[in-house]
């Protein structure tokens, strides 16, 4: 997503016409679940202006149990949430909002919004119950139209992204399951994929925003997991994957 905080005179007071003849004069209450704050901040600060945009954020939150706290709390209509998450991650989230997305009257819908493209992640979350994946490069104004889009029940991808859900759910034919890969939290496979790339941890820490010693920590509970002696099983484990 772009730099929500750049100033661009007259193409950012177009792209906020842009938005409110969008909205149509509609309303769509948002919470946003990611575990960057600045993040966050921009998001809202782009997004959030309900007067232009016709969306109000009316909560957010960093972490799991963070998350299903605010969501169950203010029964939004859509919830932008992060895909690696503290606490198991965007897939806990919807496990544990399940009844809430299952509600006929008053449904919760989720739209993932998160820097992996991974092809894992965006299946993970749309059997999870989310209705749409976009990736953080998306614009204010096409964030918008997604979220007001999720709103009344539609469906919604990053063009590239939609080939793996389609690919996913095209076959008869479910695709098998790992069960060592499901032993992983979220995070847990994004560092395992960085490590399986050749990445130390500095810049593994680094990329993810965490420090040294928590990627240390998240390798140490890969290899247990996997029964893997060290990195280099790991990246073999992972290339034998296609996960790198």
């Amino acid at each position: 997503m772009s730099d929500p905080t750049e100033t661009n005179g007259g193409a950012g007071a177009a792209e906020t016409a842009e938005s409110a003849e969008a909205s149509g004069g509609r309303r769509v209450r948002v919470v946003l679940v990611d575990d960057h704050r600045m993040f966050r901040t921009g998001v809202q600060a782009e997004i959030g202006q309900t007067a232009q945009t016709g969306v109000e954020v009316v909560g957010e939150a960093a972490d799991v149990d963070q998350a299903v706290t605010v969501i169950t709390a203010t029964r939004p209509e859509v919830v932008l949430l992060d895909v690696h998450l503290p606490g198991g991650g965007g897939v806990e989230v919807l496990r544990r909002c399940a009844p809430l997305m299952a509600d006929a009257e008053q449904p919760v819908r989720f739209l993932a919004l998160s820097v992996s493209d991974a092809a894992e992640d965006v299946i993970g979350v749309i059997r999870g119950g989310a209705r749409g994946y976009v990736t953080k490069t998306i614009t204010g104004s096409d964030l918008i139209a997604s979220v007001f889009r999720v709103q009344e029940g539609d469906a919604v991808f990053s063009p590239r992204l939609a080939g793996f859900v389609l690919d996913a759910f095209a076959s008869t034919d479910a695709p098998p399951v790992d069960e060592d890969l499901d032993r992983l939290t979220q995070r847990e496979r994004e560092v395992l994929r960085l490590i399986a790339r050749g990445y130390a941890y500095k810049e593994i820490a680094k990329q993810l925003f965490i420090s040294v010693k928590t990627v240390e920590s998240h390798v140490s509970a890969v290899l247990r997991k996997l029964q893997l002696s060290n990195r280099h099983e790991l990246t073999r484990w992972a290339t034998a994957r296609r996960l790198v």
